[in-house]
């Protein structure tokens, strides 16, 4: 009787025994955090960053599910498919670009400044150009730049036909740089191997001239170039083949 009377002390009483229950309950819980819901956000981001590791032709909706540990189908509930992930991706880099209040004076520098910014979005990511070269983008981000790019023309008074064909042809041309300049690196030969600027002019050089009688004689003009220098030469050339038309301004002012 005595160890029953001293078993009975250790009972806890019913309120005791309830919390007890219930700090367990939350404990268990604390344990399995639960996972981040799948959004559209999120699964950008998770298609930038594998871009920005692996290269555009790495990217696949399984491998977006698998680093945010989730399956194909619950991306697909989010984004309809590759395609429209493409456009997000477009018009998330889009949205990174800053766009100048137009200025006639500065009009062509500042065309040529958001050419950059989107060049340099691009190559950020290797090969993601692809998407927008592909495909017109229809994202309101993308839109965006052509209206700021628009905006620049007009004021200065290009018309507004020549101004829309030259924006057209620049986005071409940013892309395809971006993607080509992923592919062919300065400096390198058609198997990877650094060759410098002297060894290229020498290999120009060794030419037989009269086949090749201007390649030979230009050949530091033909190799010349640092950086982006001819991404804003074929840029500046472009613009430059616009006629604004000062006089006739007021018939192409932008609309506000």
């Amino acid at each position: 009787m005595a160890a029953k009377g001293n078993a009975s002390r250790d009972i806890v009483s019913r309120d005791q025994w309830a919390a007890q229950i219930a700090a367990l309950d939350g404990t268990q819980g604390a344990s399995r955090p639960r996972r981040t819901p799948i959004t559209v956000g999120r699964i950008v981001d998770a298609a930038l960053q594998l871009v920005e590791a692996e290269g555009f032709d790495a990217l696949t909706m399984r491998r977006i599910a698998a680093a945010l540990q989730a399956t194909p189908g619950a991306l697909y509930a989010h984004v309809r498919d590759k395609a429209q992930l493409d456009d997000l991706l477009i018009g998330e880099l889009c949205s990174r670009v800053t766009l100048p209040a137009p200025d006639p004076a500065r009009w062509r520098v500042q065309a040529i400044d958001v050419c950059r910014q989107l060049r340099d979005q691009y190559l950020r990511y290797p090969g993601i150009s692809r998407a927008a070269l592909e495909g017109t983008p229809h994202s309101l981000d993308a839109l965006r730049i052509f209206e700021g790019l628009l905006a620049i023309l007009l004021a200065a008074g290009v018309s507004p036909q020549s101004a829309a064909w030259a924006i057209d042809g620049a986005f071409q041309y940013v892309g395809a740089y971006s993607l080509v300049r992923l592919r062919r690196h300065p400096g390198e030969d058609t198997e990877g191997r650094v060759v410098d600027r002297a060894e290229i002019i020498e290999r120009f050089t060794m030419l037989p001239p009269d086949r090749f009688p201007n390649s030979v004689a230009f050949a530091r003009e033909v190799t010349s170039g640092e950086g982006h220098d001819r991404f804003d030469f074929t840029l500046e050339q472009l613009l430059r083949g616009l006629t604004p038309q000062i006089e006739g301004h007021h018939e192409h002012r932008q609309v506000t």
